[in-house]
C-alpha cells in the first residue's frame, strides 16, 4: 500500500503550469516538522517535501494557498527518473496529492509578499477559515 499523509505549512506559493493537453498541474514544498531527542535536549526541524496536485485540485491550490497555508495532504508517494541535459540520470521523488484539507488559520500577504497589502477581499486576516461569527439577526434560520 502507498499512502502518504501529511501537515505541513506551505515553504512557497504554489505554481501553477498547464501541460501540453491542457491539464492543470500545481507544485510545491510543505514544510513538515520533525521531533528528534537528543538525551534531554529535544530540537525542532522541519522536512520540505515537494507536493504535485493536478488537475481540479491543482486549480484550487492555486487559487486559494498562499506560502504559510497550513494544509493536510493524503496522496501517495512517486519516485520519478528522467535524463539531465549532461546525460546523467536524475531521480525526483514526491507526492502526488489525491486530497487537500485546508487547516489552521487562514494566512494573509504582507506587503513584502509580491507586492500586495493585506488580506484577501472579504478576510478578515486573523480569522481561521469559516470562523466569522454572524450576529443573530443574520443566522439564515
Amino acid at each position: 500500500m502507498n499512502k502518504v499523509i501529511l501537515v505541513g505549512r506551505l515553504a512557497r506559493d504554489p505554481e501553477v503550469r498547464y501541460t501540453q493537453s491542457g491539464k492543470a498541474v500545481a507544485s510545491f514544498s510543505l514544510a513538515v516538522s520533525r521531533r528528534f531527542s537528543r538525551s534531554s535536549d529535544q530540537q525542532n526541524t522541519a522536512d520540505f517535501i515537494p507536493i504535485v496536485a493536478w488537475e481540479k485540485l491543482a486549480e484550487i491550490c492555486g487559487n486559494n494557498l498562499i506560502k504559510g497555508s497550513q494544509v493536510l495532504v493524503e496522496g501517495r508517494m512517486q519516485v520519478r527518473n528522467y535524463d539531465a541535459q549532461d546525460g546523467s540520470k536524475r531521480y525526483v521523488t514526491e507526492v502526488v496529492a489525491q486530497d487537500i484539507e485546508f487547516m489552521g488559520a487562514k494566512p494573509t500577504r504582507g506587503p513584502e509578499d509580491h507586492g500586495s497589502v493585506g488580506s484577501p477581499a472579504g478576510g478578515s486576516g486573523a480569522s481561521s477559515f469559516g470562523s466569522e461569527v454572524l450576529p443573530d439577526e443574520e443566522i439564515p434560520f
